[in-house]
């Protein structure tokens, strides 16, 4: 299995079981997964629906980053990482991340950081759709806002 098959963006809804069965193995006592779900209120407000963007062909390479990253300080950890954009209703999963090691802490830790990283460096974006609005929320972090619905090209950098 090589990485693109690992760490992908899709407008599809992920499969869990699918993402998880990529980093199931023998040698493995161990996988977690973390499922990033819509949820129906954010800071009060109550979310109707989500859209996600993103620049694809980045975003992919970013979630393979990660999956070295992971690789260097877990060295025997298998990651797979599965992110949907598109309309998202309330429940749906925007993102699943699966760890395998050979033990649980490691697993668990792992898993933590992929999804920190995502917030950090895949190039992603929402926007948010609520009861009385709505707005593009710029990076996963929500410290950016795109006024135009994608990032300005120094924003990608």
């Amino acid at each position: 299995m090589n990485n693109n098959d690992l760490f992908e963006i899709t407008n599809e809804p992920i499969r869990v079981e699918e993402v998880t069965n990529k980093v199931i193995r023998r040698e493995a006592g161990a996988v977690t997964t973390f499922i990033g779900t819509v949820r129906e209120f954010t800071r009060g407000r109550r979310t109707l629906y989500l859209e996600y963007d993103a620049y694809i062909s980045m975003a992919e390479k970013k979630l393979a980053q990660i999956g070295e990253e992971i690789s260097v300080r877990w060295p025997e950890a298998k990651t797979a990482i599965t992110h949907r954009i598109g309309r998202l209703d309330i429940s749906e999963a925007a993102v699943v991340i699966a760890v395998s090691t050979p033990h649980r802490k490691d697993a668990y830790a792992a898993n933590e950081y992929a999804i920190e990283r995502i917030k950090q460096i895949v190039p992603i974006w929402k926007k948010e759709h609520w009861e009385d609005g709505e707005m593009w929320i710029g990076d996963q972090l929500e410290t950016k806002q795109y006024a135009t619905g994608q990032p300005e090209e120094e924003d990608l950098k």
